[in-house]
């Protein structure tokens, strides 16, 4: 293991991580229930990983662009539709989908089952933004579209208003 290698697992602070299954935080966004696996704490804030359950007929985010983060999603079960500026893509089960930094996107669950998502967070900024969420819902406080705007410029995201 080079010393570069060996920094980086005691700055992450353990040198390997294992989330069973049933463990990991779970985070509760209106029909969306996601699992968070890793939170950056173990990667030293390089990569984050949640994985999330989409009801049926669940309408996902407004298209926004992340600055600092990639972000990916390999679909588990189900189908998830991306839209990616004016483009849709129906993800099937076994469809990764990556998006880099400054692409504006969306995704939503259009159908009558439920889809499953592996999604990654490169490094691990975006994770306290569901939180956020979440911690906004418990505490009575409504999600309005600037409420949400607002806890997503705190993570270096924005809407992508400039498409209608």
């Amino acid at each position: 293991m080079t010393e570069e290698l060996k920094a980086n697992a005691q700055q992450a602070g353990h040198a390997v991580s294992v989330v069973r299954p049933g463990d990991g935080e779970t985070i509760v966004l209106g029909t969306t229930r996601m699992r968070v696996l890793e939170d950056g704490s173990h990667t030293g804030h390089r990569l984050a990983i949640t994985e999330s359950v989409l009801a049926p007929h669940t309408q996902g985010p407004p298209q926004h662009r992340h600055s600092q983060h990639d972000e990916g999603f390999y679909v588990l079960s189900g189908t998830v539709r991306f839209t990616v500026g004016d483009e849709d893509h129906d993800a099937t089960t076994g469809t990764l989908v990556v998006v880099a930094p400054g692409t504006p996107h969306t995704f939503a669950n259009l159908t009558d089952q439920p889809a499953v998502m592996l999604s990654t967070f490169t490094p691990d900024l975006y994770v306290q933004y569901f939180r956020d969420l979440q911690e906004a819902l418990t505490g009575g406080r409504p999600l309005t579209p600037q409420a949400n705007i607002d806890a997503m410029s705190r993570y270096a995201t924005e809407p992508a208003t400039d498409l209608g």
